[in-house]
């Protein structure tokens, strides 16, 4: 079994290459992010038209989360019961006896923007429900655009982004924390090429010169560690014309 991440920033400008992906990457479980839909402007029928059921939150212009699965889903929830929040940022279902969580961490905009502790805020509720929703579904996975840089690895320039949002230590540390519920970065489970990142910004020849941060994570609780066999960064999608700026996370599961 394949499963995927992606903030595609957009799914109405990137609808197009969200299909062609899938159709050379039959993935069977598709995490989005950054739909920047509403629900009834969501392409639905084109998403059936490849084969694939979906469950979305959204709002206008901004966040919004989707699951497309080739397998029925189940126990769907939209938005962390435990933090009440206008913005759309989760998305969870059952899907073949595992739990997917799909989720848009926020940004932080600046460690002095009022954004940064209601990022930190957020965490810690995503921290709290999740810990409840493994205990009933041990075999879990956290999917999505954190927003965070775990290590300085991860990180093209350390010292350049010393200081900022996505790389804090109060951000590397709410992460850690997620990793102490019994989660693990499935990338890291496998020896990884040196400077690897899943998101560049579009501004100054960002992906040209490579200079991105590794901000897209596939998270797998103990009981899927076992099943996960490869997990990779897809590149490729970032040179097509007119690209989201992130890539696709991919982690294969065996049966």
């Amino acid at each position: 079994m394949k499963i995927a991440t992606w903030n595609v920033n957009s799914l109405k400008v990137r609808l197009p290459q969200v299909l062609k992906w899938l159709e050379e990457n039959p993935v069977d479980v598709l995490c989005l992010q950054e739909t920047k839909l509403t629900d009834d402007k969501f392409p639905a029928a084109e998403i059936a038209a490849a084969g694939y059921l979906v469950e979305f939150s959204g709002q206008k212009t901004y966040n919004g989360v989707a699951i497309l699965s080739r397998h029925p889903m189940n126990d769907v929830v939209k938005n962390n019961p435990l933090f009440p929040d206008e913005q759309q940022r989760i998305i969870a279902a059952t899907i073949e006896g595992v739990r997917y969580v799909c989720a848009y961490i926020p940004n932080g905009q600046s460690l002095e923007s009022e954004k940064y502790p209601y990022k930190l805020n957020w965490l810690a509720a995503l921290h709290e429900w999740l810990a409840q929703e493994k205990a009933k579904n041990p075999r879990l996975a956290l999917l999505g655009d954190y927003n965070i840089a775990p290590e300085d690895r991860d990180v093209h320039d350390p010292v350049a982004w010393q200081g900022q949002v996505l790389v804090s230590e109060p951000e590397r540390e709410a992460f850690r924390k997620l990793q102490a519920l019994g989660l693990t970065d499935s990338y890291r489970l496998f020896e990884q090429p040196e400077k690897m990142y899943s998101w560049w910004d579009y501004r100054q020849m960002g992906f040209r010169l490579n200079r991105g941060l590794r901000i897209d994570h596939i998270l797998l609780s103990e009981e899927l560690v076992p099943r996960c066999t490869a997990c990779v960064i897809d590149k490729v999608p970032r040179k097509w014309e007119q690209p989201s700026d992130h890539a696709p996370v991919i982690a294969t599961l065996a049966d």
